[in-house]
């Protein structure tokens, strides 16, 4: 170390130094959404020739790692680096060793918090290109590239290592995917329970709502607050929650027409009792001889009088037949006219609601999950 000054690079006013790099992820800890970084333990390993360091035979010398501070060292960094340290149990862990021809190997244990751009648009079927995983991603596949770094003092070659992640679905499946499908089919057992037990069906709808509300804000708090992409998660979430939602308005329509029809089948039966009432509970009224364009002379006989009420008499039953006959007719169509009004907003049978929904929701459900599926893990 005779003459040695570490402020100057090897081959100084000569061309650039050559420096070789090897990488290997000790461990990978965590990775964020949230704040869209991941923490690794890197071992990094650089080598470079140092013509000053030069000394006779062919073997090479370990050395203790607080020689560092002797010698000069690569200016290599993270640039997209958080947080970061070295270990120092229970020394420095650096690695230092001299070959004859003056190569230095210089190795060292870092942990270091990385920034990683992620595109959670098919979060959780989402594939990034990022340095770590976590414990639901898999490492598929991984390669380095070359590239210049251009500063204000000048242009510098950068190694850039990329992994590709792969998220594992199963972890998701089971602890969003299967919970939002029960939910779904909870809400349709209120299809098999009658009409009438409005607080049974009323609380199967309300609570699986409530219960599929807080599984989506539960899914979302792990996931960046300020984004402005929709995943791939919520719009499933989204999905299980319209046809839940669906199932309770179903209820509500189907209520609905079913009070309705009980409400026109009352107002039938008031307006039938009350034509009975009016009507002598349906005896036809006989009308008297005092009539104004009858009267009876003074001094007719009593076979006169006779025949001249038997004629009234007669004449009275006719008239009170047509009568009821035109008031009968009258209420069969004002009662035809009214059903059939009220049949254009009516349901005839507000059961067979319920019936056509335990075929189409399951249906309509099976249909969008696979091409839900189809869409976020072949396209």
């Amino acid at each position: 170390m005779k003459g040695y000054n570490r402020y100057l690079r090897p081959n100084f006013n000569e061309g650039p130094v050559e420096i070789g790099m090897s990488l290997d992820i000790a461990s990978i800890d965590a990775i964020s959404e949230i704040n869209m970084d991941y923490t690794a333990t890197i071992f990094l390993r650089q080598r470079w020739r140092d013509s000053r360091l030069v000394f006779p035979g062919n073997e090479s010398v370990s050395v203790d790692g607080r020689l560092v501070s002797l010698l000069w060292i690569p200016d290599t960094f993270i640039p997209d680096s958080k947080r970061s340290f070295l270990h120092d149990v229970t020394v420095d862990n650096r690695l230092i060793r001299i070959f004859s021809d003056g190569t230095v190997l210089y190795a060292l244990r870092i942990t270091a918090t990385i920034a990683c751009n992620m595109d959670l648009t098919k979060y959780p079927m989402d594939r990034q290109v990022c340095t770590l995983q976590l414990e639901s991603c898999d490492v598929e596949s991984y390669y380095t590239s070359v590239s210049e770094a251009v500063y204000e003092t000048g242009q510098y070659p950068k190694l850039v290592l990329h992994f590709a992640l792969r998220r594992n679905v199963l972890f998701f499946i089971l602890e969003t995917y299967v919970p939002s499908i029960l939910l779904v089919v909870l809400s349709w057992v209120s299809f098999w329970i009658s009409q009438s037990s409005v607080p049974a069906r009323v609380c199967i709808g309300v609570t699986t709502v409530l219960t599929m509300t807080t599984l989506m804000m539960g899914a979302r708090s792990s996931l960046p607050n300020a984004n402005c992409f929709i995943k791939a998660i919520d719009v499933y979430l989204g999905i299980c929650f319209t046809f839940i939602f669906g199932a309770l308005v179903e209820y509500a329509c189907a209520h609905f027409y079913n009070m309705q029809n009980q409400t026109i089948e009352d107002v039938y039966r008031d307006l039938l009792r009350e034509f009975c009432e009016s009507n002598g509970n349906g005896s036809i009224p006989i009308v008297g001889s005092n009539q104004p364009n009858q009267s009876v002379e003074v001094g007719s006989t009593a076979e006169e009088l006779t025949e001249q009420s038997a004629n009234s008499t007669t004449r009275n039953d006719v008239l009170s037949k047509e009568k009821v006959s035109g008031q009968g007719c009258s209420l069969s169509s004002v009662k035809d006219m009214s059903r059939r009004a009220a049949s254009t907003f009516t349901v005839e049978n507000p059961h067979n609601i319920d019936r056509h929904a335990r075929t189409v929701f399951p249906t309509a459900f099976l249909f969008v999950n696979i091409l839900y599926w189809l869409y976020y893990l072949f396209l």
